[in-house]
């Protein structure tokens, strides 16, 4: 299984990536430099992670900032510690706050093993994360690419990323989860670095705006 742990891993990738597919050196040609951005593969990355669903990126880092300065260390543990006042206080949405309390019970019974996930096969670790309720694939995938260093994956219900393959495929219209894996299963065994790849590219497009999860 290939495994992305520093910005060499993520180069190497692309440049496999590009002798596969050399449509794809246009869009690397417009995207420039690729990020790591790899996060911790503990509760707090996936914490991160839950945050930043379905809002911006600056209004994701401004609730982390908050739960952070609250819950510390921001732990299984300790967030089962805290009062519901604490989450107000941060600003996280109910259903995100109990997907948080879910998996923080989850880690603390034995249930589920984050630092694992990292070695597992993807169907694997997706079925172990997707069993908690509120985590669902978007967020599984995510984690696993960003906090488990996981090389093939592709979240395809990502809208960023589909927008970013229509324009670079010239594609009439968006594609759905189902067409965008079967479009993105030509890039494994790097699909990680090709949604890397389609992000930069959807910042470069979107005049700087920024659509990583992490």
């Amino acid at each position: 299984m290939q495994v992305i742990r520093t910005l060499s891993d993520v180069e190497a990738g692309l440049s496999a990536l590009l002798e596969a597919d050399p449509q794809l050196r246009r869009v690397a040609a417009a995207a420039g430099e690729l990020p790591l951005r790899l996060s911790t593969p503990d509760f707090a990355g996936l914490a991160g992670i839950v945050i930043s669903q379905q809002v911006s990126t600056s209004s994701a880092s401004a609730i982390r900032g908050r739960l952070v300065a609250l819950v510390d260390p921001l732990d299984a543990e300790t967030l089962l510690a805290v009062g519901e006042e604490v989450f107000r206080e941060a600003g996280l949405s109910r259903p995100k706050q109990r997907t948080l309390v879910n998996v923080a019970e989850a880690i603390t019974s034995g249930m589920l093993d984050l630092p694992a996930l990292a070695t597992m096969p993807a169907g694997e670790a997706m079925a172990a994360m997707t069993a908690i309720k509120g985590i669902g694939p978007w967020t599984a995938e995510i984690y696993l690419l960003f906090c488990g260093g996981h090389a093939d994956i592709f979240p395809a219900g990502d809208l960023a990323l589909a927008e970013a393959v229509r324009v670079a495929l010239e594609l009439d219209e968006r594609p759905g989860d189902k067409a965008l894996r079967e479009i993105a299963a030509r890039w494994s065994p790097w699909r990680g670095v090709a949604a890397r790849l389609f992000w930069a590219y959807y910042r470069a497009i979107k005049d700087g705006r920024e659509a990583l999860p992490v």
